[in-house]
């Protein structure tokens, strides 16, 4: 409250001291976002920080926490917000320290020898091995990546591997590969993380070479989920059993394309993964029958606590399925949120509730701060934070008039509701992607996974032993029968799918930072989260796509027109081509990309203009060998190691290996921005085998010589 009785710098201490004093009793929500922010700070740094600077920030921390002990209880929180922040930048890099490992720094072709440790499918549906053990011919192991991953292709013979087996193969390796284009997903920091350092594939056969005499834990575990995954689709053959492998056992290789474009176009993706839901459900329900089981028992209901059994029985169930499913990071963060509810009704607390949701995010943080920027967490957190606080809000009103039957199913209708609404932005962010229809096929399908799969799946387990797992898996085959027909029905829906373009890198956390503040501030205060979540809307309404995109290898290039992005070739580089039309909110077929008017085709030579400037990119030797000096063009992209000085700016390949991909734009005074995949993800160690990440390239005047611009552009330390 303004006091007039105070000068005007004392009334606004008071004001803040008020206002801080009044947030007390929700702080703890603050913890894992102030740790987000320090996360999120050093994943957006330009260059990796070195043990001085680290040192340093450790100094600083430890300054400001005495600090916050000596200020004012009102002020402290602020200073520990500070100390947070630090601690999110430390936590990510002991994480990049730990995840170190030997990546590949050139292409590969010879004989390769690994111990397989997981088994999927690519996106082009080839069966894919990870190997870790490496062996590589004439390569220190010094050198040699700690795993690496291969796909199969051509005519393989028949054979069922499993976990442990050693096995060799002659195939093609080459470093993870940067984004698709500048400020997109960096396929090498999230292959940093996995310890992937080389990825490939092979057409020649793959042979078993040894099998593990004495297998280790994790290669049991592993052996024992193939085992089941194997057995359940061979009693339950189709799609139906692929998809109940996956919801067991987290092993989706048997799924078809078709199925898992049915199921992201209806919304239902995430009954594939094992995630939250499948804990939740799993836990959920073993605790229930526990529970109740147990309280139908006098003697143990009047003198145990029968609550607290099943919660920890439901842990016990819940970290087993943690590690059948594979321990990926989805079901690790799924685990630690139930268990940190578990363990809040292990301590009599309620389970709930937003610090529950608040201690989950800090670990999950603190264990895997990569986890941050990934779709996984933000969706996941943002779908159980919203139904936290609206279950927690409705517990306020009087519901007792509502039939009883309806109260299951308006919970089924609110909660998919709700967790499609806070999931939403998020999804269309990365995916570009939006389900109109998801809600009508959640309601539809949700109800049944809860109720009926997910106990069948139990009672199969339970029964299995006894040669009677096919009861559980008739009663499971029939609700996911219709969970694909939903999907299936769904999907063919005229308008079941729009598409978005992806948004500017600012967005998400304006986004993010205004809905927490929202939910966590108290008072007036709170409008100023409404007012960042409209500027993120206002700003991703704003963002612009790349006027040209250039691919890192040379061979494809985009040019954005009016009426969509223009492709130079209907085949290859279908991944990258792919991804530059779905960050348009444009997902044609390449083909019919590529037939669009815009670029000037002749051979192997495409030409793009923009104002001005002339791009001229041609593939193959002869085609380079044909261009004298360059052709009255202003930039030359080529696929081929171009070995001539040109009075152009050139980006062959040998450049392009450095650059990463290349995005041009015309400045507002005319001028040629060419921003590079390197210069934005900065120098890292996931990408340091690329050198000097270089800044914003500015190319002006067209008319001035080109053997000017060309002296001024061959070093990438060009400044605006």
């Amino acid at each position: 409250m303004w006091d007039r009785r105070l000068r005007g710098e004392e009334q606004v201490r008071v004001l803040l001291e008020q206002t801080l004093l009044a947030q007390r009793g929700g702080m703890i929500g603050w913890v894992p976002v102030c740790m987000a922010l320090g996360i999120g700070l050093y994943f957006g740094l330009a260059q990796e920080p070195d043990f001085v600077q680290m040192s340093i920030l450790a100094v600083f921390a430890a300054g400001l926490l005495i600090c916050a002990v000596l200020a004012r209880p009102a002020f402290a929180p602020l200073i520990m917000a500070l100390v947070l922040v630090c601690t999110g930048i430390g936590l990510a890099k002991l994480r990049v320290e730990a995840a170190s490992a030997p990546v590949l720094g050139f292409r590969y072709y010879g004989p390769i020898q690994g111990r397989i440790v997981n088994i999927d499918r690519s996106g082009s549906d080839a069966t894919r091995l990870t190997l870790d053990q490496v062996v590589l011919a004439r390569m220190a192991p010094a050198r040699t990546p700690a795993r690496v991953r291969v796909s199969l292709h051509g005519d393989q013979p028949f054979q069922t591997f499993i976990a442990g087996d050693i096995i060799i193969l002659t195939g093609h390796l080459s470093p993870p590969a940067g984004p698709a284009e500048p400020g997109g997903f960096d396929f090498q920091r999230h292959a940093w993380f996995l310890k992937l350092g080389a990825v490939g594939y092979t057409r020649t056969p793959v042979l078993r070479w040894s099998v593990p005499d004495t297998p280790d834990l994790a290669t049991r575990i592993f052996a024992m989920r193939r085992a089941i995954s194997q057995a359940v689709q061979a009693a339950m053959p189709g799609e139906a059993g692929a998809f109940a492998a996956a919801i067991m056992t987290g092993d989706r290789s048997g799924m078809g394309q078709e199925t898992l474009r049915n199921l992201r176009a209806s919304n239902l993706a995430h009954l594939l993964a094992i995630s939250g839901l499948h804990m939740g459900l799993l836990t959920g329900f073993v605790f229930a029958v526990i529970r109740y089981g147990l309280a139908i028992v006098p003697f143990i209901a009047l003198r145990f606590p029968t609550k607290k059994i099943a919660a920890f029985c439901a842990l016990i169930v819940g970290a087993f399925y943690l590690a059948l499913s594979g321990g990926n990071v989805a079901t690790e963060r799924a685990f630690i949120m139930v268990a940190v509810m578990l363990v809040a009704v292990l301590l009599g607390r309620r389970a709930l509730t937003l610090r529950a949701v608040a201690m989950a995010a800090i670990i999950v943080l603190a264990w895997q701060p990569e986890a941050l920027v990934g779709p996984g967490f933000q969706m996941s957190f943002a779908a159980t934070t919203a139904l936290v606080v609206v279950f927690g809000g409705l517990r306020k009103l009087d519901l007792s008039r509502l039939p009883k039957w309806t109260r299951p199913i308006l919970s089924v209708v609110l909660s998919s509701f709700i967790a499609g609404i806070a999931t939403a932005p998020f999804a269309a962010a990365h995916f570009n992607q939006i389900a109109h229809y998801g809600l009508i096929a959640n309601v539809l399908s949700v109800p049944l996974m809860g109720f009926l799969v997910m106990p069948a799946a139990v009672l199969a387990v339970c029964l299995a032993p006894f040669g009677l797992w096919e009861v559980g898996l008739r009663i499971m085959e029939a609700g996911l029968r219709w969970i694909l027909f939903v999907a299936h029905s769904v999907a063919d829906l005229d308008g079941a799918l729009s598409h978005v373009w992806a948004p500017d890198w600012r967005v998400l956390p304006a986004l993010s930072l205004g809905l927490i503040w929202l939910i966590l501030v108290k008072g007036r205060g709170r409008l100023i989260g409404l007012t960042a979540v409209i500027c993120a809307g206002i700003l991703w309404q704003q963002s612009q796509r790349p006027a040209l995109l250039v691919a890192d290898n040379g061979a494809l290039v985009g040019l954005q027109t009016s009426f969509g992005r223009v492709l130079s070739k209907p085949k290859g580089s279908g991944f990258v081509a792919g991804i530059w039309l779905e960050n348009d909110g444009w997902p044609v077929d390449q083909a019919e990309a590529a037939a669009r008017n815009g670029l000037q085709q002749e051979g192997r030579r495409v030409t793009a203009s923009l104002g001005d400037w002339q791009i001229l990119q041609v593939s193959g030797k002869t085609a380079l060998a044909e261009i004298a000096d360059c052709d009255d063009a202003n930039v030359l992209i080529s696929n081929q190691i171009d070995e001539l000085a040109r009075s152009c700016t050139v980006f062959d390949l040998a450049r392009l290996r450095e650059t990463g991909a290349l995005a041009f734009d015309l400045a507002p005074n005319g001028d040629l921005l060419i921003e590079t995949a390197h210069s934005i993800a900065g120098e890292r160690p996931w990408n340091m085998r690329q050198g000097p990440a270089g800044t914003r390239l500015r190319l002006t005047e067209p008319q001035r010589k080109r053997a000017a611009i060309a002296t001024l552009s061959q070093d990438l330390q060009i400044t605006q």
